[in-house]
């Protein structure tokens, strides 16, 4: 074919749509603004950066709904997951991966592919012909994102997502921190053994509480509202909603036993996972932060076995930007009021590496359908793809719109399976969502434009 399809936007969704429709024939050119044009959080030019964590998260395509959604794109020949599958890194039961050379391949595989060019400039207003995505991200430049705010006539969405510190292996006190996986999670003793602890009794957590509330924070500029997504909230914020909130969250105990000393059970742990095939780069796992760089230094280093840590990248805090998208998308991901632009990615309202890659792959063959001349029959909800594109295009209530992870209560409910609902029965819930999810998955895949592989 010499149907030409645009996509304005390199991270997981523009690649991962460019993959698809240059792989069913089309040609694609992927506008990309960096490296001429740099963000806040990138730190490279390469096409499928990691800005925040190295985490696909869970990898278990049977008890939780990204690793089913992991299922749905290898299926559908995602390149996203078969270049994640190559850089893998020990996380336990997580599908994390060496961030740079990650990139760098995903950059090889699409400068390479013959239908596949790439354009280094930024798209600073909505085009008026051509078949485009927009894939943005959320950290959209600002000319394109007051382009798309003046077409839709609203007020663009915006919320604070904030990045984790990342630390060098070898400042680690190993005398005090240990390697284990909570609950001794993956097949391997590397897997078993993928996360960094370090323990902390009830005193040393509450002192880091108090340091924690006590800290310089990034100032708001005039006009700004935190409006931050639940699943990436800055460890300062969770604090301040309770003292003991960390401790149920990315600080809990659970799983995990003290190797130093076995029989006593810390109050809290902060976990580190490793960030490069190397295993010299360690992230703090859920300590995304708004704190000042010398605040951060100061009170993680309170933290027992970072006492000497050295850091290779600070966190920090950015805006991001995504679109109502059930007031403003159709259920081919197009924009009403042009046709011929469609959203994905993060942009839309999903959150996640993962959501952003399969929207991307979504809006790519939706695409390619309309390039033959057809529509693409609507993606089952009772998969992970159609929960998340449904949510998206008009499942969610548009006055309450927020971003979303893939999680099963987007799914349609289970019927005539005869499973209970409660805690109690969840495993067994779960397994009958994606098993359901999977069929229909791959039924929809088979009566759908092919995009060989």
């Amino acid at each position: 074919m010499t149907h030409t399809l645009n996509i304005v936007g390199g991270g997981m969704a523009g690649s991962e749509a460019a993959w698809q429709a240059a792989n069913a024939g089309l040609k694609v050119v992927i506008h990309e603004m960096r490296p001429k044009v740099e963000t806040f959080a990138h730190r490279t030019g390469h096409l499928g950066e990691m800005v925040c964590s190295n985490s696909f998260r869970s990898d278990d395509h049977e008890q939780n709904a990204v690793g089913l959604l992991h299922w749905e794109m290898r299926a559908a020949n995602g390149l996203i997951m078969q270049t994640a599958a190559k850089h893998r890194l020990p996380a336990g039961g997580a599908l994390a991966v060496d961030r740079d050379p990650f990139a760098e391949s995903v950059t090889a595989a699409l400068t390479a592919h013959p239908n596949i060019s790439v354009s280094y400039e930024e798209i600073t207003a909505l085009p008026d012909s051509g078949d485009w995505i927009i894939a943005t991200g959320p950290l959209t430049s600002g000319t394109l994102a007051e382009a798309i705010r003046v077409e839709t006539g609203a007020d663009q969405l915006a919320f604070f997502d904030a990045i984790a510190p990342i630390v060098y292996a070898d400042t680690v006190n190993m005398d005090v921190a240990w390697m284990q996986s909570r609950y001794d999670k993956g097949e391997t003793e590397d897997e078993r053994t993928a996360y960094l602890n370090c323990p902390m009794t009830r005193d040393q957590y509450e002192a880091f509480i108090d340091a924690l509330l006590a800290s310089d924070k990034t100032e708001f500029k005039e006009g700004e509202t935190a409006k931050y997504f639940d699943g990436c909230l800055p460890i300062e914020v969770m604090a301040e909603r309770g003292r003991e909130t960390l401790r149920f969250g990315p600080m809990k105990p659970v799983g995990l036993t003290n190797a130093h000393d076995p029989a006593t059970k810390p109050y809290a742990v902060v976990q580190l996972r490793r960030d490069n095939a190397l295993g010299t780069l360690y992230n703090i796992v859920g300590f995304q932060t708004k704190m000042k760089y010398g605040a951060q230094k100061a009170v993680f280093k309170t933290i027992p076995g970072l006492e000497d840590a050295e850091f290779a990248r600070l966190g920090g805090i950015h805006r991001n930007t995504f679109i109502n998208a059930p007031t403003l998308l159709d259920s081919q991901m197009r924009l009403k009021s042009r046709p011929n632009i469609r959203f994905a990615g993060q942009i839309t309202g999903v959150e996640g590496y993962v959501e952003s890659a399969a929207m991307g792959l979504l809006a790519a063959r939706m695409a390619v359908a309309q390039a033959h001349g057809l529509t693409l029959p609507d993606v089952p909800a009772t998969t992970a793809m159609g929960a998340l594109v449904t949510h998206i295009t008009g499942g969610a209530d548009a006055k309450t719109f927020q971003p979303m992870n893939v999680n099963f209560g987007l799914f349609p409910p289970l019927e005539g399976t005869g499973i209970k609902g409660g805690r109690r029965n969840r495993k067994d819930r779960y397994k009958a969502y994606t098993d359901r999810a999977k069929a229909d998955w791959t039924d929809w895949l088979a009566r759908t434009v092919p995009v060989p592989a």
